[in-house]
């Protein structure tokens, strides 16, 4: 299928086998219904007579389509075309992803993306069929339906959680684009609470955020867990398992835990209007939305195959924050994982913030402090890092500089770590300044910028790695665009074989 218009055979026949691969990469909507649904719906195949086939759910939505109760698209995974490609559509998506366009409409999107309304509408009706406009407000409802669903949270907090502006626009929303009141989805699924407010999340809200097959969970928590940095992350164990992993967010905390098909995210915060903005870091974070069949594609026909057949649901663990990565990476150089969580934990406890301001009204509705407990710290911002005094916690003068540069470059708008800019050009931006070299800035686009074939060149775990398989130090260039997951699987291996991994290194 090409990016801009879709094979009506391929997708026909996707839909009819109900291939799991192309889930979240379309949708198909049936005109005799007036429902749109996920590639893998189980309802019985349509008529090729009766079928539209969409890039996006709001293209289907504003085509006059709802979504279908039985196969919920709301769960599918991401397109991960749109990360390959890394082009303005795809960082457009991302941010409004982020709740950009809920914040600052189309017009403050445009600008982070540096473009003109008229030519991000343009670009959005070439690629989806649809404007930037209805793809926000598409996301906003079928997060929406998703609380309604699966949670017993307020209608009132389903609307401001989602992104509405008010209780009145998401029900005229919901009516218009579904055909029905919130309340009677509601009733469909379970009882509807009349009461507002935080208490609802004492107990936490959970979702669950869907992927596709195979999914390693356990690698990608492992390798969080390794890193968690004291007071901002925790994780709980079984053994050798991560069975949960939380970090602090404004206003209290968030919980993952790997569930059969799916992980299951816990929110326990009195910010329920950033609950979008955490769902989507949270898939990035854990890379949700990856397609690990054409990985294996490409990979498999490599000598990386004995590594991806023995780790076919690999993933490239993501970031919830761009600059925190950044200084993870910064702080990390040519230094032991355990030694850079140490630094990393002085650098949260000086400048960092607490989660939940004001931990004395717990009793009154603030997220559980059990819980909020073990991750009680923010870690601190681009400008209040480029601010504070970091001396005296064992960082070099030259480590400190480098930080310093980062973050004042980050809070002037001139790097942007959250996906606005082009990852070639963020890229070049951090290797200007002192202290980051090519593996550094390779690193921060492989996790940060989510680039799949970012590639952390001088690596020396990868060089030793590589030496011991015998491969080719050219042969890298066989396996894009996918040489982030190529890094992973020999980090991965390396880590299986630890007599054989260098000391003293951040991998």
């Amino acid at each position: 299928m090409t990016t801009r218009q879709l094979d009506f055979d391929a997708c026909y026949l996707a839909v009819s086998a109900r291939d799991s691969r192309f889930d979240g990469r379309f949708y198909t909507a049936v005109t005799t219904t007036g429902i749109y649904c996920r590639p893998i719906c189980p309802a019985r195949t349509p008529a090729r007579g009766n079928v539209r086939f969409y890039r996006h759910a709001a293209a289907a939505e504003a085509a006059g389509f709802r979504p279908c109760r039985r196969c919920r698209p709301e769960l599918s995974p991401g397109d991960p075309g749109w990360d390959v490609r890394a082009d303005l559509v795809g960082r457009a998506l991302r941010l409004i992803d982020d709740g950009v366009a809920d914040e600052s409409g189309v017009a403050g999107l445009a600008r982070r993306l540096h473009v003109t309304e008229r030519h991000l509408h343009r670009l959005f009706a070439a690629e989806l069929g649809t404007g930037p406009l209805a793809v926000a407000r598409t996301r906003r409802l079928l997060l929406a339906k998703q609380l309604l669903t699966e949670t017993t949270l307020p209608i009132t907090d389903v609307a401001f959680a989602a992104g509405f502006g008010s209780v009145r626009q998401f029900n005229a929303a919901m009516k218009e684009s579904y055909g029905f009141a919130p309340g009677e989805l509601r009733r469909a699924n379970g009882p509807v609470h009349e009461k507002g407010g935080p208490v609802a999340l004492t107990t936490g809200l959970t979702l669950r955020l869907g992927h596709r097959e195979p999914y390693d969970a356990q690698s990608v928590l492992r390798f969080l867990a390794a890193r968690a940095i004291p007071s901002v992350e925790a994780v709980c164990r079984s053994g050798d398992d991560v069975t949960a992993y939380t970090r602090a967010v404004p206003g209290g905390s968030i919980t993952l835990r790997p569930a059969a098909g799916h992980v299951r995210l816990t929110v326990r915060t009195t910010e329920t209007h950033l609950l979008s903005r955490l769902v989507a870091r949270c898939r990035r974070l854990l890379d949700l939305d990856a397609d690990p069949g054409a990985v294996r594609e490409i990979l498999g026909s490599t000598s990386l195959a004995p590594l991806v057949a023995a780790r076919p649901g690999l993933r490239v663990p993501g970031a919830y924050d761009g600059f925190e990565l950044a200084v993870r990476a910064v702080v990390g150089q040519q230094i032991s994982v355990a030694g850079a969580r140490t630094l990393l934990g002085r650098i949260a406890a000086r400048a960092g913030v607490p989660a939940v301001p004001d931990r004395s009204a717990d009793e009154n509705g603030n997220p559980d402090a059990a819980v909020t407990g073990q991750v009680p710290l923010l870690f601190p911002t681009a400008d209040r890092l480029a601010a504070a005094d970091l001396d005296g916690l064992g960082l070099t003068t030259r480590r400190v500089a480098t930080i310093r540069a980062l973050a004042e470059a980050v809070a002037s708008g001139a790097i942007d770590l959250d996906g606005a800019g082009d990852p070639a050009d963020t890229t070049a931006g951090l290797l200007e300044i002192p202290g980051i070299g090519p593996w550094t800035a390779g690193y921060i686009a492989l996790r940060a910028l989510r680039d799949p074939d970012a590639w952390p060149e001088g690596d020396l775990v990868l060089r030793r790695t590589m030496e011991r398989l015998g491969v080719a130090a050219g042969e890298a260039e066989r396996w894009r665009p996918w040489r982030a997951y190529a890094a992973l699987h020999l980090w991965s291996h390396a880590s299986d074989n630890p007599d054989t991994t260098p000391r003293g290194h951040d991998r």
